[in-house]
């Protein structure tokens, strides 16, 4: 369909597709809106995560739509690491990279911090994890989406494995053969916003290149901050219809 773009969002560690709930209405009707789950998480809880997998799933997502329609493919913590996997295995098949919370190098500190993130979860366990995150949204999101994504559930089994995928593969270089345009939105007060810049300067051969603060945004500014986050998104969108 003429004018028509798809885009792919891809979820967080624990999270699901329910998380992009409400973005179908703010991204438009013109947008052929893909939201698959990980492994390990949503509709595929009970699949084992693989780093090889997942970039599988997330291809499946972008290669799903209409042949010939262009691709923006975006991703959210964990998400955002996998579509900049992606997009380093396929610089030139998408027409657009959105990294939403995902700028921080996971090595050293931020290798720890990752760590200390997958030892807090394990040593709660589930349930206790569970209500944490309960409570957590029902505080944060309107009453009908803190219900969709407690509905929807948490997927916790897959973390070691997602985390030490990030590790082990994710650095700023990825983004050095992609090259459609790149943009990076982070919230104010999100830790892993700290080397945006150094993914920007990696991105040489993209088209352009945007970093975005989402003002008093944390890690979940995607779920908190929905008009801000669509809002940046919609420049890939335009910039797609346009290519």
């Amino acid at each position: 369909m003429a004018g028509q773009v798809r885009v792919v969002l891809v979820h967080g560690s624990q999270l699901s597709a329910a998380q992009w709930t409400r973005y179908a209405t703010l991204l438009g009707p013109d947008v052929d809106l893909a939201v698959p789950d990980l492994p390990a998480h949503g509709t595929r809880r009970d699949e084992a995560f693989t780093w090889e997998r997942a970039l599988e799933v997330v291809g499946e997502a972008v290669d799903g739509g209409v042949p010939g329609v262009p691709v923006v493919l975006v991703g959210h913590s964990l998400g955002g690491y996998l579509a900049m996997a992606y997009a380093a295995a396929h610089p030139q098949r998408l027409s657009g990279l959105g990294l939403l919370g995902s700028s921080a190098v996971p090595a050293g500190p931020g290798a720890a911090l990752y760590r200390s993130i997958a030892s807090a979860e394990q040593r709660l366990g589930v349930d206790r994890m569970s209500r944490a995150l309960d409570r957590q949204f029902a505080a944060m999101l309107p009453e009908e989406l803190a219900a969709v994504i407690k509905e929807a559930g948490y997927g916790f089994d897959g973390i070691p494995a997602a985390w030490a995928g990030v590790m082990g593969n994710c650095r700023p270089a990825m983004l050095g053969e992609v090259t459609c345009p790149v943009l990076l939105v982070n919230g104010q007060l999100d830790q892993l916003r700290v080397d945006a810049r150094r993914y920007a300067r990696a991105a040489v051969n993209a088209r352009w290149v945007r970093v975005v603060t989402v003002p008093h945004g944390l890690h979940v500014f995607p779920l908190t901050h929905p008009h801000e986050t669509a809002a940046a998104l919609w420049e890939l969108v335009s910039g797609a219809r346009e290519s």
